[in-house]
């Protein structure tokens, strides 16, 4: 008689959010029910037109939003096994969860280097250790190392993004919230940072969990794609899968199988919202 084999349990993902609802001032539902993860490793793209809900969903997972008057009122974020939506931002950070925030958001009256030491602030390291850290991140972002006693709110956007995120890794981050890297920046900065963040997650095992609207180019970097409208999610799956999908292509990229389609096609196309049906 064969042996019956037990069905081996899922292993949980790294970042887990089981059906969150987030509402603002007590009354304006934002989120409805979201449900996402991210498993240990990885990059997984949190894609949607603007007012998705992208930035609400990062904030709800790095307890942000209640300095703007928002509350996670259903569901559960956990965090390497962790109940983490009760958590205090400052604690978030130090079980190794940062945000990048949308806007580049650098001290302006700081210098390049005194901006990316502020991310080693809830470490308590030496600065022998600091130092090793520094170097670090201008190995990934040489162009810091050459601006880096010029005053952050002089350099450029993409220069201003790069401290942003090598702010973050100051705090030896396990995972990156990384919210619309590519707003505002050139085409050919906007490769670079996403080659960067490649090269820190293969390298240096960071996962990320990164909104965008660029969802051409996210979906070449991610392993994994979730769709956000009016505050759900309508579609996840890989992130190839998802560039080769014909609703993704005609719906963001103005493309189908017939070749590029008209913006008025497009705006039809948008209103039918085929996926929702």
């Amino acid at each position: 008689m064969s042996a019956v084999l037990k069905p081996q349990p899922t292993k949980p993902a790294y970042l887990e959010v089981n059906n969150i609802e987030v509402i603002y001032d007590h009354v304006i539902l934002v989120l409805k029910g979201v449900s996402l993860a991210v498993d240990k490793g990885k990059i997984v793209a949190l894609l949607g037109a603007n007012g998705a809900g992208k930035t609400t969903t990062l904030k709800a997972i790095s307890n942000l939003l209640r300095a703007e008057r928002g509350d996670v009122t259903k569901g559960t974020i956990e965090f390497d096994g962790r109940r983490i939506d009760r958590l205090s931002p400052n604690e978030l950070v130090r079980l190794g969860v940062c945000q990048v925030m949308e806007g580049r958001h650098c001290f302006q009256h700081l210098t390049v280097e005194e901006n990316l030491l502020t991310g080693a602030f809830t470490r308590s390291v030496g600065r022998a250790e600091q130092k090793r850290d520094l170097e670090l991140v201008y190995s990934y972002f040489p162009r810091l190392k050459e601006r880096r006693a010029s005053l952050a709110g002089y350099t450029s956007g993409g220069e201003q993004q790069m401290t942003a995120i090598g702010r973050a890794l100051m705090a030896r981050p396990n995972m990156i919230l990384l919210d619309e890297p590519s707003m505002g920046l050139a085409p050919q900065l906007v490769e670079e940072i996403f080659e960067i963040v490649k090269n820190l997650n293969q390298k240096e095992g960071v996962s990320f969990l990164l909104a965008e609207q660029n969802t051409m180019v996210a979906l070449r970097f991610a392993d994994y794609g979730y769709i956000l409208e009016n505050g759900r999610v309508v579609m996840d799956g890989e992130a190839a899968g998802l560039r080769e999908n014909e609703d993704v292509k005609e719906f963001y990229l103005g493309l189908s199988s017939a070749g590029r389609k008209s913006f008025r096609d497009t705006k039809f196309y948008r209103r039918r919202k085929r996926w929702l049906s």
